[in-house]
């Protein structure tokens, strides 16, 4: 039984790892692995007294529960946190070995004249030997921070009033890039929104500084605090619990982390249900990760850029990021006298992918919806408005389509998907900027193009491709060229020309999807050398695990033989 339980407490980190952090490393920086989307339900964060009465889905969808009253129950829910806390309730307090130990482990980590900011502060910060520059807390109630000797400021605000993708509604901004540390203690279990809390806590995080969110067992004060730690917290184990954690800080700001490592800092556990009962210990563990510099925009290291301009970008997913950054890094290297453009409009992204998220991921998949999110945001015509956004989605069949949009669709059903992407980057940019008859003249000009170029000797799907393109080109992105002129000019081109032209466009695709390959094979190769390094260190951590013959005696407080192994 010790020898499985020994192994069951072996770390999921190489040695040399553990000899540079404190004590109790249990998941190293190269264990952790995610899912490319965020994959909580809403309803795991949700409190008790919300799960007595879940509203129906279906009811809210059809409008017998009003949008009015489902903002109201989300009010409902940020009263209820304020005067809970508010409440003359007793304070989440931990056991007194554990506070040894976390006092510990932070004084291995920080250090005086520190600028230190703490989420959820209460009367006991745990850094009594520390002598801080400053010490910020932040809390629901000012109740116990009143009597915390280590605060130089305090700050009443509902880490649980927050917006979606965003962070902590009135967050001020003059703390942002100003702290090296920000502390979570005892507050995580009651997070209705912690990736958006993460997120926040990014912001004020100098690049460099470290954040620090300690939580203890889910058993230590629940008598006390059930009712206020949501579902997920109460229904899933303490091993799960630092997993979990580990996320926010990946779904929060994604590679704008790095060092992730979990520890298990709990104190020897009792061996009896008596000493248990009468124990002042219990489980105690700390996920960490340091914030990372900023990559500046620089020849050779773009999509290393642009990663670094993505990692708090609303909306987008991980696997977004992933596939929009060689995309933008290659537009961005190909194209010079863009590249203002793209700088400017990344911020439009997140209003793009607002669309893109509703597609079918089978009739329009994921790389096919981060190269049209780069194509327009390279557009300078692009701005994000809201005509231009109802035009993206009456292209893409979101919405119910006009008469422009109809003929547009009927007469371009011979194109593949990649040109598909193409025109839409073309036609999109052109709402808001040209006059609605114009783009009707545009939509009315494909047929009459198309059958001029298949007299010339293209096939219909290339004479739609030429087309179109020429079309938008050449029509609708020139303010002096009306549909007689290029009407005159189609006709008069010569079959060669024609042809040129075709051959031309086929060219310029080729390179680009040359450069787009090469761009990905670069980035595969990348994240496989680095899943190769995490399985190999798996696999060394397994092997220590197999031929262990020792483990720490927390009874005696030394290395024992594990039973059998001295034998050998």
């Amino acid at each position: 039984m010790r020898e499985e339980d020994a192994k069951k407490k072996m770390p999921m980190a190489l040695p040399e790892e553990a000899e540079k952090e404190a004590p109790g490393l249990r998941v190293g920086e190269q264990a952790w692995k995610w899912p490319p989307v965020y994959p909580y339900d809403r309803e795991l964060f949700r409190r008790p007294d919300e799960e007595e009465t879940p509203p129906n889905p279906l009811a809210m969808a059809t409008g017998e529960v009003p949008v009015d009253d489902q903002e109201e129950r989300a009010a409902d829910s940020v009263v209820k946190s304020k005067n809970f806390w508010a409440a003359e309730e007793p304070e989440t307090v931990i056991k007194p070995d554990c506070v040894v130990n976390l006092e510990k482990h932070l004084k291995f980590y920080l250090e005086d004249g520190m600028d230190v900011l703490e989420l959820g502060a209460g009367s006991n910060s745990y850094t009594s030997s520390l002598k801080f520059n400053t010490h910020v807390g932040i809390a629901a109630s000012s109740k116990y921070m009143n009597s915390n000797p280590s605060l130089t400021d305090k700050l009443t605000l509902d880490l649980n009033d927050c917006t979606e993708d965003v962070g902590v509604n009135a967050f001020p901004e003059n703390m942002y890039n100003k702290f090296d540390v920000v502390l979570i203690s005892n507050t995580v279990d009651f997070l209705t929104e912690p990736k958006e809390v993460f997120k926040s806590a990014y912001r004020t995080l100098k690049p460099g500084g470290k954040m620090i969110v300690a939580f203890t067992d889910k058993n230590m004060y629940k008598d006390s605090f059930e009712n206020q730690m949501t579902k997920m917290w109460r229904t899933m184990t303490d091993d799960q619990h630092m997993w979990v954690v580990g996320s926010f800080f990946e779904f929060s700001a994604g590679k704008g982390w790095s060092g992730l490592k979990g520890f298990d800092i709990s104190p020897p556990k009792p061996t009896n249900f008596v000493q248990e009962k009468l124990s002042n210990t219990g489980g105690m563990y700390v996920v960490q990760a340091t914030k990372n510099e900023v990559t500046e925009m620089e020849s050779g290291k773009e999509e290393e850029g642009f990663e670094s301009m993505l990692w708090l970008t609303p909306t987008l997913e991980s696997r977004d990021k992933m596939l929009i950054t060689p995309r933008l890094a290659r537009m961005y290297t190909r194209l010079p006298g863009a590249r203002d453009t793209i700088l400017k409009n990344v911020n439009l992204l997140p209003a793009v992918y607002a669309s893109l998220v509703k597609m079918d991921s089978f009739a329009f998949p994921f790389n096919l919806q981060a190269q049209l999110a780069a194509n327009l945001i390279s557009e300078s015509g692009f701005e994000g408005s809201e005509k231009q956004l109802n035009a993206l989605e009456e292209g893409l069949g979101l919405q119910t389509p006009g008469e422009t949009w109809t003929m547009i669709g009927t007469e371009t059903a011979v194109l593949n998907p990649e040109e598909k992407v193409d025109l839409l980057t073309f036609i999109v940019p052109r709402f808001g900027e040209v006059s609605d008859d114009k783009m009707s003249d545009f939509a009315a000009g494909i047929r009459p193009t198309k059958e001029v170029l298949m007299e010339k000797g293209l096939a219909e799907a290339e004479a739609c491709l030429v087309g179109t393109e020429l079309l938008a080109r050449d029509f609708l992105g020139s303010e002096d060229v009306e549909k007689e002129d290029f009407g005159r000019w189609i006709t008069e081109m010569s079959r060669e020309e024609a042809e040129g032209i075709l051959a031309a466009r086929k060219s310029f695709k080729s390179k680009s999807e040359e450069e787009l390959n090469r761009f990905v094979t670069e980035r595969e190769e990348r994240l496989k050398k680095e899943q190769e390094e995490r399985e190999q260190m798996m696999k060394q951590v397994e092997k220590a695990r197999e031929e262990r013959t020792m483990f720490f005696n927390d009874e005696t407080g030394k290395m024992e033989f594990i039973d059998g192994k001295d034998d050998e």
